[in-house]
């Protein structure tokens, strides 16, 4: 295996991995910047109170977002697989 099949082959499951945890990791940190701007204007310090808010948007992020993380994790893992001869055999 050549150096650079290696870097493109963890560049692609690193660009992989951002694309799958990035809309629950967004979600996430939208609603949180959200219940900290209105914990923030109401003065209620409370931690748990952002806490399950969050987890639903992330929850309800993931339900609605799961077909086509799964389709694209299939595509990824699917030309990973058939590209394992051409990677070996270095051409």
């Amino acid at each position: 295996m050549h150096p650079e099949s290696a870097i493109e082959i963890g560049r692609q499951a690193i660009i992989t991995a951002l694309m799958i945890g990035a809309p629950v990791l967004l979600v996430g940190m939208i609603v949180g910047l959200v219940i900290g701007l209105l914990q923030a204007l109401t003065q209620v310090q409370d931690q748990t109170v952002s806490f399950v808010p969050k987890i639903v948007a992330m929850v309800a992020t993931l339900a609605f977002t799961l077909p086509w993380l799964i389709q694209y994790l299939v595509e990824y893992s699917r030309d990973l697989i058939v590209n394992i001869p051409t990677t070996l055999g270095g051409g």
